[in-house]
């Protein structure tokens, strides 16, 4: 059955037009303002709300689809539950609400949920790979064990007659005929609990703060495989309070950056440096695994190891998250580092040269263009560079204050 209690607020049928139904909404505002009416603030809260709803197309639209609850799921995903149940939840008898009296409903309001605590965990990918479990401190709300979250003796607390309960204060505000801005606050009398309890009445283990803090010890499992920024949640371990369902506790893992690997996905990735010689005759070296163990990874000679080479150990990267026996793959990139001295004696040189591949032939040019010319090292070339500039920059100067006798040059005029 469709809903029409809004309709039926404003005193307009389910077909009326906007016209119909700002018409309605300025008749009633206007016998209904607090202004002129001061006992009637509810009924006009009411009034503003339905207007609310049916002046606005899409609002209108998830209305009459869906009645008063689709309306509620709408302001819970856009503006979250608790405000929207504080502010309306006593006015329209939505399910798991406050009701509204004179139009029906009257069912008891949800509990509301606490907000999740997040805590940040340092890693190593040694952590990740072996996997680990680390314990974590950490201070929350419990209710109070000897007042049983009520805050102190029973029956001494009393209902908030400023904000009749709701732990909120609403204001009204004037903005021109007919138009009228619903304003709201927590309310200074209790502080938002919506009760208050006498001095003399209050618990003497929380001071009427109805909870305690307590420290607890979690152990986190973090399982081979993880990733940065995955998250372990611990749920409803989060603060207590009352009439209210605990959060969750959620661990972040953030990831230490490794000094010789690095990871990508399920794979590792680890950069080895090795000498000419190495490169040419092949070589053998030992790697410390991620578990501690030694892999002997080898190159056989004659096998020629380029810069920037990249070679595979299959099944040797991370382990798979919950399917810890299937692993990647471990990825070595080569780095070629060449010999510190930068010159090999003749001698030498003769012999090296007749192990490696002929050079390419090269002709040397010829002719009045052709000049040959020297090369330096990069930073002596820059140096050079600057001071040739500068000599000859001193040197026309010199050469000009010598011509003109060191005083203002003059021009000459032709005649």
């Amino acid at each position: 059955m469709a809903d029409t209690k809004l309709y039926e607020v404003l005193g307009v049928s389910r077909n009326a037009s906007d016209g119909e139904i700002k018409k309605a909404y300025y008749r009633l505002a206007k016998e209904y303002h607090p202004d002129k009416n001061p006992e009637a603030g509810e009924r006009f809260k009411e009034i503003s709300f339905a207007y609310e709803i049916l002046s606005n197309s899409e609002k209108r639209e998830i209305y009459d689809r869906h009645g008063l609850q689709g309306i509620k799921e709408g302001a819970s995903s856009g503006f979250g539950a608790g405000m929207f149940d504080d502010i309306f939840g006593n006015f329209f008898g939505f399910p798991g609400m406050g009701g509204m009296s004179g139009m029906g409903g009257g069912g008891r309001r949800g509990r509301r949920r606490g907000e999740n605590t997040m805590h940040p965990l340092r890693v190593t990918l040694e952590d990740l790979y072996n996997g680990k479990t680390a314990k974590l401190q950490l201070s929350k709300t419990v209710i109070c064990k000897k007042c049983n979250g009520i805050g102190g003796k029973a029956g001494s607390t009393i209902k908030c007659r400023v904000c009749q309960g709701r732990g909120i204060k609403v204001t009204l505000r004037q903005l021109g005929p007919g138009m009228v801005q619903q304003m709201q606050s927590v309310c200074p009398d209790c502080h938002g609990e919506g009760e208050i309890i006498n001095d003399r009445d209050r618990c003497k283990e929380c001071k009427g703060k109805k909870v305690s803090n307590e420290t607890k010890i979690l152990e986190v499992h973090v399982d081979k495989g993880m990733k940065d920024g995955q998250k372990i949640t611990f749920r409803g371990e989060g603060d207590q309070l009352p009439d209210v369902e605990p959060g969750d506790v959620v661990i972040v893992l953030q990831l230490k950056e490794h000094e010789q690997f690095s990871r990508e996905g399920s794979n590792l990735w680890f950069r080895q440096k090795i000498g000419l010689t190495e490169a040419l005759c092949g070589f053998s070296f030992t790697l410390k695994h991620l578990d501690g163990r030694d892999l002997v990874i080898s190159n056989p000679p004659g096998e020629i190891i380029k810069p920037e080479l990249i070679k595979t150990v299959q099944g040797e990267g991370m382990p798979t998250y919950r399917n810890p026996f299937d692993k990647g793959d471990l990825f070595i990139k080569f780095e070629v580092v060449f010999p510190q001295n930068n010159f090999i004696a003749p001698e030498k040189l003769k012999k090296l040269e007749n192990l490696l591949p002929a050079r390419p032939k090269y002709e040397k040019p010829t002719g009045e263009h052709v000049e040959e010319v020297d090369m330096v090292p990069y930073d002596q070339t820059r140096s050079a560079g600057s001071s040739r500039g500068r000599e000859a920059y001193h040197d026309d100067d010199d050469e000009d204050d010598e011509m003109h006798g060191g005083g203002p040059r003059v021009q000459c005029a032709h005649q």
